[in-house]
């Protein structure tokens, strides 16, 4: 066992005749919160030639090391693979009990040097966990995908076909963690011709066909994705429970030529066999109604998915659905969902309120306007200065001057500028309803308060209103 830890350590020094993918690498320098021991760690394995290595690790002063400890110095070290490896071997001695490291550990040896596209040492470590009998599917899975990032993907299935002689069984477990692996690099042509190679050996499960028609979303592949959906059905029929497949299958379909039509078709047979989509084609569908303004659509869409196999509509689809139904005056629609949404869980943010209290103003439904503005403010949501504007007019202008001066209160709270604009309405139109101590009040609060420079057209309308107010005593 020593002499193989020193081939893989003496290997993995070597410099690598292939030259790596660019990769971006998590670091210990983008983690804050590593404790003092493992941040020390990592510099050193960031800093160190590897020829000094094992000498500056030993001056550390670090004397003692659990499993967790290497773990997390490995999943910050992936560029510096040489020296990991190093920490890695002489790390050993240093685990409660010597030399014990744990599987993820060696998994995580397998994958960085699978990523750096040292291959050679990745199997000899492979060698080296079959004879302690650490291996597992997850060490499997991480060559494929190591072989497919650096877009190998021959050599993934000759791994594949490797894995008896490591005790591994060929199963659609197996099958489909190669599949995941190249269609996740965008290699679908591959997946689906291995696929079409094994399908003797080992029978695809609903997985098998999700993983592909992930893929074939992944590269907007059409023709491909239909191809996949005939296969599953007909290999395994339809199954409510492989939400996953059908969820992809109409997310690409909805970005095609045909785009809403055709995957509405396939969702209604879908629904016809008791199946349906998931989050993902909702969420796509529905932006697809907003772009075309469609809110009978969208809403029968809504109502078909809503609540159902964990399709459950968050802030920002609501928001959709609400600023649609609202920009086709649908106000009533729009404030139903608003009431609905705590059902899913999703709240009302900021936008959600800006909306509708925009549209209810334009709308002049101020007592619902109100309402809206009342809950806004007790949720912490502010509104938008435009809105401010715009509701202190209208509610003036409809003699609703408490309101008016309470969206006053609001923008002058939340520092919303510029103010003179509105300030000069508010006194305006407090003196054109005969409130002149109220506008009054205001007019020497707005000066108070130093809320801008007041332009001379300001000045001479506080003026006239103090003018007026004391001539009625």
């Amino acid at each position: 066992m020593k002499s193989h830890r020193k081939r893989l350590i003496d290997s993995a020094a070597a410099t690598s005749p292939e030259t790596p993918k660019r990769r971006r690498f998590p670091s210990y320098l983008e983690s804050p919160d590593l404790s003092p021991k493992t941040r020390l760690l990592c510099e050193i394995l960031a800093t160190t030639p590897i020829s000094s290595i094992e000498r500056a690790l030993d001056d550390s002063g670090v004397r003692a090391l659990s499993p967790a400890d290497v773990e997390s110095v490995l999943k910050l070290s992936y560029a510096h693979t040489g020296p990991a490896v190093a920490f890695f071997r002489w790390a050993g001695p240093l685990l409660p009990r010597p030399h014990h490291h744990s599987p993820y550990s060696w998994n995580l040896v397998v994958d960085l040097l699978g990523k750096s596209l040292r291959f050679d040492t990745m199997w000899d470590t492979v060698s080296a966990m079959h004879n302690s009998r650490l291996l597992s599917l997850a060490t499997f899975a991480s060559i494929f995908s190591s072989y497919a990032a650096a877009d190998r993907p021959l050599d993934a299935l000759d791994a594949f076909y490797a894995m008896p002689r490591y005790d591994l069984p060929h199963d659609p477990p197996a099958l489909n963690s190669l599949l995941s692996a190249l269609c996740r690099e965008r290699l679908f042509t591959f997946a689906h011709d291995f696929l079409s190679r094994l399908r003797s050996q080992i029978r695809p499960d609903a997985d098998s066909y999700a993983i592909l028609l992930e893929g074939c979303e992944y590269e907007h592949n059409l023709s491909s994705a239909r191809q996949v959906f005939d296969e599953m059905i007909t290999e395994l029929g339809w199954d409510p429970a492989n939400i996953p497949a059908y969820d992809s299958f109409l997310s690409i379909l909805v970005r095609g030529p045909s785009g809403l039509n055709e995957s509405l078709r396939f969702l209604t047979i879908m629904n016809e066999n008791r199946c349906c989509p998931g989050i993902k084609f909702f969420r796509n569908a529905l932006n697809e109604f907003v772009k075309q303004r469609d809110a009978r659509g969208a809403l029968a869409l809504w109502q078909t998915l809503a609540g159902r196999n964990g399709c459950h509509p968050d802030t920002p689809m609501y928001n959709s659905m609400i600023s649609l139904q609202c920009y086709l005056n649908q106000m009533d629609i729009a404030q139903q969902l608003l009431d609905e949404m705590v059902i899913f869980g999703a709240f009302p943010d900021w936008q959600t309120y800006n909306m509708l209290f925009q549209f209810l103003l334009k709308s002049r439904k101020l007592r619902d306007a109100s309402v809206i503005f009342n809950e806004m403010m007790k949720n912490e949501c502010c509104p938008t200065a435009e809105n401010c504007r715009m509701g202190i007019r209208i509610f003036l202008d409809k003699g609703d001057w408490e309101m008016g001066v309470k969206v006053w209160k609001c923008m002058v709270a939340n520092d919303l500028r510029p103010f003179e604009e509105s300030a000069n309405m508010l006194i305006g139109k407090l003196r054109e309803l005969d409130k002149l101590p109220e506008a009054c009040k205001y007019a020497e609060d707005i000066i108070d308060r130093g809320n801008g420079k007041p332009s001379r057209k300001c000045s001479a309308i506080y003026m006239a209103i103090t003018v007026a107010y004391c001539a009625s005593f």
